[in-house]
């Protein structure tokens, strides 16, 4: 009795303060709720069960639910006050409004409408799938073929959405609608039997009857055969109503109230407001930067030709380009395993979570990037996925693959984003924030400064391939501006590319293509990693031999991903608490 009464007084005490705090814990507990409810794929990744057997909603009437839902979670972070607020449940609550609002304005330009790219899209989500799902029980089988079986109404979903893009003059370009159909078309191709859609069912646990077993395979089959026709009449649709109705001009402005669309994704990826014409000169200036050092570089290699002689010699050496599709394998296996060494002396805090070297899907390489992050999942005991593409040798150069690994694996996405899902006491949304694509991709192109630093790069050609990369995205700054709001061809696009990079032709063509489909997400990497720079020399400056990088390092990633602006407020506070320590 005398605890109860304690509490009350001290809740009496509190007063405002304790129901402000309340109001911001109550909000985020709702929104997750919310959010993991509407979106299967997270909650199963997170250990929901239930949820590994669905896909999302993606119906008018979904969004019209989640507009409403979303609406309401805006009004009451909005009506909660800084009076009274901890800094902790302030930053929550900006943080979580933050996301609200982005996914509300996703909503308002109804950008369900373009569920396709160059890059990929719905028709590929179950491939993405298929790589990270563990079968460990029947149940996990059964959940795995009732994801399958909800396939085709999904397909149907996102035909309709994408329908309505044609009716509303919200549509891909040709070029992109092409890849999109080359793809498909491999798909259908595919004999049934040997989708990788049935590869989670290839080899069940023992513990699971061999009767069971064929039934549930067969039932894979059968659920794979089902989506054929669907997936056919996706490919009648993009050919006869879709390519005609493909929007003649590449830049998203273009599209109706393209200019304020691209603003917003401008915004949206970057998380600051620089204007396009701001990022556009940001990129030009940063391409003279990197390129007065990459002189240095070819001088250090002994070069005394021109860039464009120094490229063409790498292009066409052998030693820097793999044998076979296990020695490209192997070669960034060993740059990881190098880099793992060496990662105590940069960072305090490391994650727990392992992370594998694996291969791009052939069924997707041909079109897809040099190399991504799959992310892992600690509770469905899913390692991280470090994927390189083995497709045309020719075209992987082995003096970019550090920087590749750098930025993919470690001290890169993996790293980053596995600390993320490991914090504690902090809300799933933020461990699992997606939302702020310049803190995730800038720190990505960060860490390939970072590993030059660690030295990783051992001859002078892999720190020119560090170069090239960062070139690489100082060009993408330059394009994708210039497509998008400029107005510019493909030519004018690719021309940073050939004369300031060694990116291979195939490279640059998947790239371009990546860009021109997916406006303004190519603009985080660049603007995010100049302001860990930035950050990182006004620690240094601030603190003098004093400054440690280690603890540097954990106060930008230890308390998840951040907008641009709440980053720079952090470290501002990190600094001054460094210095009163």
């Amino acid at each position: 009795m005398r605890r109860l009464v304690l509490a009350l007084v001290l809740v009496l005490l509190a007063g405002p303060a304790f129901a402000q705090e309340s109001a911001v814990t109550r909000v985020i507990a709702d929104y997750e709720a919310f959010w993991l409810a509407d979106d299967p794929i997270t909650a199963g990744r997170l250990g929901d069960r239930a949820a590994l057997s669905k896909l999302p909603d993606v119906t008018p009437a979904a969004d019209a639910r989640r507009k409403a839902a979303l609406e309401g979670f805006q009004g009451r972070l909005k009506a909660i006050p800084d009076a009274g607020l901890s800094a902790e449940a302030k930053l929550n609550r900006d943080l979580l409004a933050w996301i609200v609002d982005s996914q509300l304005q996703g909503l308002a330009f109804d950008t369900a409408r373009m569920p396709l790219s160059s890059d990929g899209g719905f028709y590929d989500t179950l491939g993405y799938l298929a790589q990270t799902t563990p079968i460990r029980s029947a149940g996990d089988a059964r959940a795995w073929v009732d994801r399958l079986e909800a396939a085709p109404k999904s397909w149907r979903d996102n035909i309709e959405n994408t329908r309505r893009g044609v009716k509303t003059r919200f549509t891909q370009p040709r070029s992109s609608v092409e890849v999109v159909l080359k793809q498909m078309r491999e798909t259908v191709a595919t004999p049934v039997d040997q989708d990788p859609l049935l590869q989670p069912l290839a080899r069940l646990p023992d513990s699971v009857p061999a009767a069971e077993q064929a039934a549930l395979r067969a039932r894979g089959r059968a659920a794979v055969a089902a989506l054929r026709p669907i997936q056919r009449e996706f490919i009648t649709f993009l050919e006869r109503e879709y390519l005609p109705a493909a929007r003649p001009q590449l830049g998203a402005r273009t599209l109706p109230d393209g200019e304020r669309y691209y603003r917003w994704l401008v915004r949206d990826h970057t998380t600051t407001d620089l204007s396009p014409d701001q990022i556009h000169e940001l990129g030009r200036a940063e391409v003279a930067r990197i390129r007065a050092e990459m002189d240095g570089v070819m001088k250090a290699a002994g070069w005394t030709g021109d860039l464009a002689g120094f490229i063409a010699m790498l292009r066409k050496d052998p030693r820097f380009y793999a044998t076979s599709r296990e020695d490209l394998l192997e070669k960034a296996s060993e740059i990881a395993k190098r880099i793992d060494d060496r990662l105590p002396g940069w960072f305090g805090t490391l994650p727990r979570l392992t992370y594998g070297v694996r291969p791009v899907p052939q069924e997707i390489e041909q079109a897809y990037t040099t190399g991504r992050y799959f992310q892992g999942s600690p509770a469905q005991g899913v390692a991280g996925g470090y994927m390189v593409n083995t497709y045309a040798l020719d075209q992987r150069a082995l003096y970019e693959l550090p920087a590749l690994t750098a930025h993919e694996a470690v001290p890169g996405h993996h790293l980053q984003i596995a600390l993320a899902q490991e914090l504690e006491g902090k809300p799933a949304f933020r461990r699992e924030a997606p939302a702020f694509t310049a803190f995730v991709e800038g720190w990505g192109l960060y860490s390939e400064r970072v590993a030059g630093e660690m030295g990783i790069y051992r001859t002078p050609y892999e720190r020119f391939g560090q170069l090239s990369y960062e070139m690489w995205r100082a060009c993408r700054l330059v394009a994708d501006t210039g497509i998008h709001w400029k107005g510019w061809s493909l030519d004018q696009a690719r021309a940073c590319f050939t004369e300031n990079t060694a990116l291979s032709p195939l490279n640059i063509e998947v790239e371009l293509a990546r860009y021109v489909s997916w406006p303004g997400q190519a603009l985080a990497y660049k603007v995010g990693e100049r302001k860990y720079v930035e950050l990182r020399e006004r620690a240094t400056k601030a603190l003098g031999p004093r400054f440690d990088v280690r603890r540097f390092h954990d106060a930008v990633l230890l308390a998840g991903p951040l907008p641009m602006d709440v980053l720079d407020r952090r470290i501002t506070d990190w600094i001054a608490a460094e210095q009163a320590r």
